[in-house]
């Protein structure tokens, strides 16, 4: 039987880690073990963190709606069970986009959603 020589497939696959441990410090993008254990690494955090990203995001749309109804003289909780029983189906995205951009617009749902009470 002929004998295997790896070097063709090794080559491949340290090519590959190093392309994706490109722009880390030092021996992290530079030598193969401390690149391969980087990127692992990195790629647990990716995962990881396309689902925190989801989360930090709906905090940051409850700030700043919040904001905009203590301006307009309404807690925030009061204010999402108001549209909830005036069955007003808006996501909080979409709340917040108005609150920074469009504060009339904003004002006239909470208005409209504490009148039907």
């Amino acid at each position: 039987m002929a004998r295997v020589k790896w070097a063709v497939a090794a080559k491949k696959r340290r090519k590959r880690v190093f392309k994706k441990a490109k722009g880390q410090f030092a021996g992290r993008s530079k030598l193969f073990r401390t690149a391969k254990e980087s990127v692992q690494k990195g790629m647990k955090y990716s995962y990881r963190d396309r689902k925190v990203k989801k989360r930090i995001f709906r905090g940051v749309w409850i700030a700043r709606i919040n904001a905009a109804c203590k301006e307009a003289g309404i807690s925030y909780s009061r204010f999402i069970n108001a549209l909830k029983k005036a069955k007003i189906n808006i996501n909080r995205k979409m709340l917040a986009e108005l609150a920074v951009n469009d504060r009339k617009a904003f004002n006239e749902i909470v208005k409209v959603a504490t009148e039907k009470k």
